[in-house]
């Protein structure tokens, strides 16, 4: 911890998220003395902790949408972030995949050395290339290897890729069919219950629908889920499953990847 002099001989600093406090001898107290907590020093160490949260938070919120929209990744922006914990310790073991396919579980990224992973042989090995890709789960051919290697080394992960839930393309779709109807006739005893749902998740609702925009080579599509649009103390049920492009029009189930 870095100690920052205040008022009387005291010193402040943060250990985690907490504000603590050492006397002039060099004891560390168990409270903050509330003199001390009205100081500049202590107003701008929690306003520090504030930023760091947020950074931390916008950090994991990058690296999300990185993995979201499978956007590569250049190794040389990876290397100039790794020494900061707030980008390091999320992408650390997820599962990136490089130019040629190979790929394995990301433990350090070097300029020089080039990108460590760990492969499917439990083998650790330095690639080298240019950039990465921070793959979608639904885009993993081996997602169950990865997933069983995952839980045979107790590796954890700072985001949510290998045990995300995913939906499988089915193999066969009917050519006309536009709706999908297996997440219709879900009940909530109040509209206001469903929108609140919707908020908590981080989904817009436009018009009676859940709405979220999604990349699929490189446009944007967004998908639609009908949650109710009546009086928002009354009961609503769900609907179907459908997706629009950007000029509001209906895609076929077929041509959604």
């Amino acid at each position: 911890m870095s100690w920052v002099k205040t008022i009387d001989g005291y010193s402040l600093a943060l250990k985690g998220n907490k504000l603590v406090c050492q006397n002039p001898k060099g004891q560390q107290l168990k409270s903050v003395p509330a003199k001390l907590k009205k100081t500049k020093a202590a107003r701008e160490l929690l306003a520090l902790r504030d930023w760091l949260k947020e950074h931390e938070r916008s950090c994991q919120e990058t690296i999300e949408m990185w993995m979201l929209r499978s956007i590569p990744v250049l190794k040389k922006v990876l290397s100039a972030l790794w020494a900061d914990p707030a980008w390091s310790t999320p992408l650390t073991n997820c599962v990136v995949t490089l130019d040629e396919d190979e790929g394995g579980f990301l433990r350090d990224v070097d300029n020089k050395k080039g990108i460590g992973v760990v492969n499917l042989d439990g083998e650790t090995l330095w690639l080298k290339a240019e950039q990465l890709y921070l793959q979608h789960p639904i885009l993993l051919t081996d997602l169950e290897d990865y997933r069983e290697l995952a839980a045979e080394l107790d590796f954890t992960q700072g985001i949510d890729q290998l045990f995300r839930e995913t939906w499988p393309r089915p193999k066969k779709i009917e050519e006309k069919a536009y709706n999908i109807t297996e997440f219709a006739d879900g009940r909530f005893e109040q509209l206001n219950y469903a929108l609140s749902k919707c908020k908590t998740l981080g989904y817009r609702v436009s018009g009676g629908y859940a709405v979220c925009p999604v990349w699929e080579d490189g446009a944007i599509v967004e998908a639609r889920y009908w949650v109710g649009a009546d009086y928002p103390e009354g009961e609503t049920w769900t609907g179907d499953l459908s997706w629009v492009d950007e000029n509001e029009k209906v895609i076929p189930l077929s041509k959604v990847g």
